[in-house]
């Protein structure tokens, strides 16, 4: 049995287990049941875990592509630790599940996972890099909209403007009427 640690707040952790079941056998083990049973849950020894983040992939039905360049591609997997195991996951036969950080809801907890998986590895996904230079323009570079500090000057002209004709247009109005009545 292998333990680890789900710390709460991780974020961008991709966890890789191999499952080693007949094919006949794995939709039963990776399917929560409507009556709540659910042995992936219980094989990882999780408090929580959230179904719609479980990745079971069957490693044949990838074709030419290689288990670890799935990874690479859906999860954006390109570290050093990752690039090292590579060997490692593309030997992989059968089936395995991918496990996310969010795949466990953010709560901290202790699994204790047991046959019939087996950790492979954990890996951080790769962090979104900006794209492009950094802007240079003075309006680029300006304050964006909403920041609190009041509306622009141009903003309160136009409501100033805005306020002048309703003012203007209420004492025509009110003149018309005074006519009328006299």
């Amino acid at each position: 049995m292998t333990q680890m640690q789900i710390n709460g707040s991780e974020t961008g952790v991709v966890r890789l287990f191999h499952l080693d079941l007949p094919p006949e056998a794995i939709e039963r083990y990776t399917t929560q049941a409507g009556t709540g049973e659910y042995p992936l849950q219980y094989g990882l020894g999780a408090q929580r875990l959230r179904p719609s983040f479980v990745d079971v992939v069957a490693i044949r039905d990838l074709g030419d592509m290689s288990l670890s360049a799935y990874l690479a591609e859906a999860y954006q997997l390109s570290g050093g630790d990752f690039r090292a195991m590579r060997p490692r996951i593309d030997a992989l036969r059968g089936h395995v599940v991918v496990l996310p950080s969010q795949a466990f809801a953010h709560v901290s907890q202790d699994l204790t996972v047991a046959s019939p998986l087996r950790w492979i590895g954990s890996f951080e996904e790769e962090a979104a890099r900006p794209r492009g230079l950094s802007p240079r323009s003075k309006a680029a570079r300006s304050r964006p909209a909403g920041d609190g500090a009041g509306p622009a000057p141009r903003d309160r002209r136009g409501r100033v403007l805005l306020l002048v004709g309703l003012g203007v247009l209420a004492l025509l109005i009110l003149a018309w009427l005074l006519q009328g009545l006299a």
